[in-house]
């Protein structure tokens, strides 16, 4: 469900005025809106909107065309000579609700030789410059996971991490002027102790911080490492990689990172011995409303926790689960520590089932009230079972209404307040002991809900993957939120049409949009640059800096709520519903929970083009080997070796039987089947399958006249050779 109006607004302390003018009809072609005022940048006036960074040579290469005519249109590619290098028609779309343009298509993915500087010309009018490149999203990848590193709360971010403009003091740790998180109050009748909650990232503009927000940006930091490992390219995103402090510890940058936030989040757990122990407080924040602009270490309002919640304590369920399950083999100690605190919240949880934070609560920070929690608990859950097997987890898992009966995936994709399709991610993703048949099911609805989002692209001139409704507060969180869908049920099926859905996703959100405007500062010829944000205000006050590269604005917002987007966009088509100024919070503000799958999809992105465009190789190998075969069964020892560059922990190999045979036993691991798709889970003392290792296993069976080997074999969901 989009979040209600309650649940985020955010209050500003001034406004700066700003003009949004209607689209002009120049001839056939229409020109795109244009952002006036105190903002520096306009939005692109050309009708032919591309992704404004460009291409991958083996991706989707679309642009999309402004114009009242009804016939098609001739297109050409030209390259920075000017020389046409490829050329045909537009197709007609006409009418797109969302953008209320008039739209044509012109596709030139054959296309795929490098360079720089290519335009797409149609009828006289060109798009901006962009590339074709392999290696186009490598740079994004690490702005898009240094915007978290940017948003700490209790370090000193460091000029040579950052550059001097975005250096800043440590923030809330009880130095004059912050009244500091390192002993914080409770409300009024909340509890009667204080809390260390120091550290963690601010959330948004503001410096608040909120579990339920925390928890599933997180949980998606982690998971971009945790589906790039599966996918052997893990090492762009280890040690030494990122731009954080604690590079170069052995331990993969990507999770130092996370565990920024983790260790804030496990500090938000009610001690033993207290009301409530092991539940979660909901948020921290200022008591009042900050003005603007605002560093954060000058920041002088007292801060307060507020009551725990159901919904907070699943979340750091789910989120500390993950923890204990990535991060064991590079430090087991957290990993244990993050398992107790994982299972203390899920025993809290379950104690106080139906804790929600009130919507009226939104004084200082949003109010994040979610009254419904059987999908938290269901991918807490999920979580859960998968790090530990526990049967007291699964059962949790199958008999939630989740599991049984209700599409995890909304119409809206997931997100703080919709997490059960993160219990399906987990559960399709990480190896556990479902029945292959519950698995197969689970594995279905992923690739279902792809489905779903490409037919909405395909419907769309702009192909984006939410509803004409779905511009809410965040819309391009729930965008990118639905790549990460995408990408998933590719690596599932091997199916290239959801990879190629999941990188047009990334062309809306750098430029191929109602607005012609890459969302991502830094990115592209024109992109937002005045975001909603206390330190990073650069329209408010010249001296201090615009939001660091690979910032994602929050997006078009057909509610309008805030001063700005009232006065300026009023009778906006949904998806222009945006304006590029720092005071329209309701449309431009940043937040983890936007970055998170920005940088999960730029991970990905970069990773394909990394050997040339082409995905990489799978980082296992089976050997199946028939050792005895009689006149109604066999026997075969399986032998699977882990051919990447780190160690597999937990593993499930799947195949199929290509004559119908069946399994009635095994050893060494354990083995279930449906139908002839077969699925082996490791045994609890071979696990691990460290770099170059392998691990065998056996089964016995019957069949019905041949005993053909399976010729294709998934390890974790990826293909071996």
């Amino acid at each position: 469900m989009p979040p209600t109006t309650t649940s985020l607004i955010r209050n500003p302390s001034r406004l700066s005025t700003a003009l949004l003018t209607g689209a002009l009809l120049v001839g056939g072609l229409a020109s795109a809106p244009a952002v006036a005022g105190a903002s520096a940048t306009a939005a692109a006036t050309t009708a032919v909107r591309v992704n404004q960074v460009g291409y991958l040579p083996d991706g989707p290469k679309r642009a999309t065309i402004v114009t009242t005519s009804a016939q098609a249109l001739g297109w050409q590619l030209r390259n920075a000579s000017g020389a046409v290098v490829a050329s045909g028609s537009t197709v007609a779309r006409g009418a797109d609700a969302p953008s209320g343009q008039s739209v044509q298509v012109a596709d030139f993915s054959s296309h795929r030789e490098a360079g720089t500087g290519y335009v797409v010309t149609v009828d006289g009018s060109s798009s901006v410059p962009f590339d074709i490149r392999a290696n186009l999203y490598d740079t994004l990848r690490s702005d898009a996971m240094a915007f978290f590193h940017h948003q700490r709360s209790g370090i000193a971010i460091d000029a040579s991490l950052v550059g001097s403009a975005y250096a800043r003091p440590a923030a809330h740790l009880d130095v004059a002027p912050n009244k500091g998180d390192t002993s914080v109050p409770c409300q009024a009748t909340v509890c009667d102790y204080t809390q260390d909650v120091r550290g963690g990232w601010y959330d948004a503009g503001d410096h608040g911080k909120y579990v339920v927000n925390g928890g599933i940006s997180t949980w998606l930091v982690v998971n971009s490492f945790e589906r790039a490992d599966r996918a052997g390219g893990e090492a762009a995103l280890g040690d030494s990689t990122l731009r954080v402090p604690e590079r170069g510890n052995g331990i993969p940058d990507v999770l130092d990172e996370a565990r920024w936030e983790l260790d804030f989040l496990m500090r938000m757990q009610v001690p033993d011995g207290k009301p409530s122990a092991g539940m979660a407080f909901h948020k921290i924040h200022d008591v009042a409303w900050t003005g603007m602009p605002l560093r954060p270490d000058q920041d002088a309002q007292p801060r307060e926790l507020h009551r725990p919640s159901t919904a907070a304590t699943l979340n750091l369920a789910a989120a500390a689960a993950q923890c204990a399950r990535v991060f064991r083999p590079y430090d087991s100690a957290y990993a244990d520590r993050c398992m107790s605190a994982a299972r203390r919240a899920w025993s809290a949880a379950k104690a106080n089932p139906a804790v929600y934070a009130p919507a009226s609560d939104s004084t200082g920070g949003g109010a994040y009230e979610d009254a419904r929690v059987t999908d938290e608990f269901y991918w807490a859950a999920s979580e859960l079972y998968a790090a530990t097997g526990e049967s007291a987890y699964r059962d949790a898992v199958t008999s939630s209404p989740w599991h049984t009966s209700a599409d995890a995936f909304s119409p809206y994709g997931f997100g703080w307040a919709d997490t059960a399709a993160l219990g399906r991610l987990v559960l399709a993703t990480v190896p556990n002991g479902l029945p292959a048949s519950d698995l197969a099911r689970v594995r279905a609805s992923v690739t279902a809900a792809a489905d779903g989002y490409l037919s909405r692209m395909a419907a769309q001139g702009y192909a984006v993957p939410v509803p004409a409704d779905g511009y809410f507060w965040g819309s391009n969180g729930e965008v990118a939120n639905d790549a990460v869908v995408m990408a998933v049920a590719g690596e599932l099926t091997g199916d290239g049409r959801y990879r190629a859905g999941a990188l047009e996703t990334m062309d809306y959100l750098l430029g191929r949009n109602a607005l012609g405007l890459s969302y991502v500062t830094g990115y592209g010829e024109t992109s937002s640059q005045n975001q909603h944000h206390r330190f990073w205000a650069h329209q408010l006050d010249a001296s201090l800096p615009h939001p660091p590269a690979g910032s994602l604005a929050g997006g078009p917002n057909s509610g309008l709520q805030d001063p700005v987007a009232l006065a300026k966009l009023t009778g906006c088509a949904p998806a222009a519903c945006y304006i590029d100024h720092i005071d329209s919070y309701s449309t431009n503000e940043v937040a983890v929970n936007w970055n998170a799958p920005l940088a999960w999809l730029a991970a990905y992105a970069a990773e394909r083009t990394s050997a040339g465009g082409e995905p990489p190789t799978a980082a296992c190998a089976v050997t199946y080997t028939l050792s005895n075969v009689w006149s109604t069964g066999f026997t075969a020892n399986i032998t699977v070796k882990n051919t990447g560059p780190t160690a597999v922990d937990g593993w499930q190999l799947a195949w199929t039987h290509p004559a119908g045979q069946s399994v009635t036993s095994s050893w060494n691991a354990t083995v279930t089947q449906s139908g002839t798709a077969v699925s082996a889970r490791n045994a609890d003392w071979n696990r691990t399958i460290a770099p170059g290792a392998t691990v065998s296993f056996g089964v016995q069976g019957t069949h019905t006249g041949s005993t053909p080997s399976p010729t294709a074999f998934t390890l974790n969901a990826g293909t071996c050779a």
